[in-house]
Order: structure tokens, then sequence, then C-alpha cells
């Protein structure tokens, strides 16, 4: 297939030759959200941790006594069923969050990801993209009149530092390399701006 390139104005210059099997083939919106829900699943950290009965600083007397008094009968404050008592199944700092993802899988739905991109024309691809200087007036301007409003994720293949560097102080702007793509931020930011030597090096590590 063929996408449609851009210049710095924004206006349509030429076009790449594409991968069908990785941008224009049909959307697997269930594949996407496991890939997606396993991503984040497995940048938790699993370090919260909560105290049972037996690790909360309680007194061991019992309240009142056990008959009598009409009201129910209690062992200790650290019950489960206290104000400030333990929990009956806390929480532990080694739980494991993390869900597998067959490699055919994560790179399948990330193909789905870009082809639902292409459809929808929120992907664009430059030729190249160099800032001057590490100014981020330079790269705010530079997107600006390629059309870019929104939240935007560029891919590029040649990270430099002024690139990097004029990118910092844009909240809404995401700079990568190929290799270091996510589904996350993918579905996140709503544009995704690719330069074509970046588009050849997804299609080889996608293949």
């Amino acid at each position: 297939m063929e996408l449609k390139m851009i210049n710095e104005q924004g206006q349509d210059a030429s076009s790449i030759t594409a991968s069908d099997s990785l941008f224009g083939r049909e959307f697997n919106e269930a594949l996407v959200h496991q890939v997606v829900t396993a991503y984040m699943a497995n940048a938790r950290s699993g370090n919260r941790a909560q105290k049972d009965r037996e690790m909360v600083k309680h007194s061991t007397k019992k309240p009142w006594r056990q008959k009598g008094t009409g009201r129910a009968r209690s062992g200790m404050t650290s019950s489960p069923i206290w104000r400030g008592g333990g929990r009956a199944f806390p929480n532990s700092p080694d739980e494991n969050f993390s869900q597998k993802v067959n490699r055919k899988m994560y790179r399948a739905g990330l193909a789905s990801i870009f082809s639902k991109l292409v459809s929808e024309g929120r992907l664009s691809v430059v030729d190249s993209l160099i800032i001057d200087a590490p100014k981020t007036k330079l790269l705010a301007a530079k997107l600006k009149g390629m059309g870019f409003s929104d939240r935007v994720m560029i891919v590029t293949d040649n990270l430099d530092d002024n690139l990097w560097m004029s990118s910092r102080n844009l909240p809404n702007v995401l700079i990568v390399e190929p290799r270091h793509i996510d589904p996350v931020s993918m579905v996140r930011y709503g544009r995704v701006l690719m330069t074509s030597a970046a588009v050849k090096m997804v299609e080889e590590m996608l293949a």
C-alpha cells in the first residue's frame, strides 16, 4: 500500500510504499485491548502492602467482657471488623501482576493499531525531521506548521540531542525511536508522525 508523505507545510508531497500486513490489516479490537492491558499490567511494580491483624499495633486485651453488656462479643481490637484493625486478606509486596502475551500476538496488536491510525488519517509520514538547535520553540513552530496542534507521537530513525532536548518541555509531544514504541503510547496520542526511514525500520522489526 501507499502512505502519503507531507512536507514541512503539512501538504501532501509524495508517497512511500509500505507493507499491507502492517498498515493495511483489519482492526482487531479484542487483541489490541489484550495487548494494551497486558503492557500496563507488566509495568506495575507490585510494591503495595497492607497489614493483617498480627501486624497492626493493638492491645490484646479483651475490650469488654463476654456476656452481660448487650453488645456483640469481641476478642481484640485488631479484628478486621474494627476500625483500624488488620485486613482479612492483605495485599503483599511480592504480588505479581504480570500477564503473558506471545510475541506474535504483540506484533499483531501493534500492526492493528498502525492500520487503525492509517485508516483514520491519524498517521503522517515525513521525509526527515531535523532541528538546527536545541530550542523548544523551533520544534513547536515546525509541528504547528505541519498542522499538529494536538497530542502527537513522533517516531524518528535518528533521535539526536537537538530533537530530544527540544521536545522535553512540550507536554503533548513524545519522541521515540522505532525500538521504543509501545501500544499504550500509540493509543494515547491522537496523531503519530513517522519519518520514512522509521517506517522501514518498523517494518523490519514487526515482519
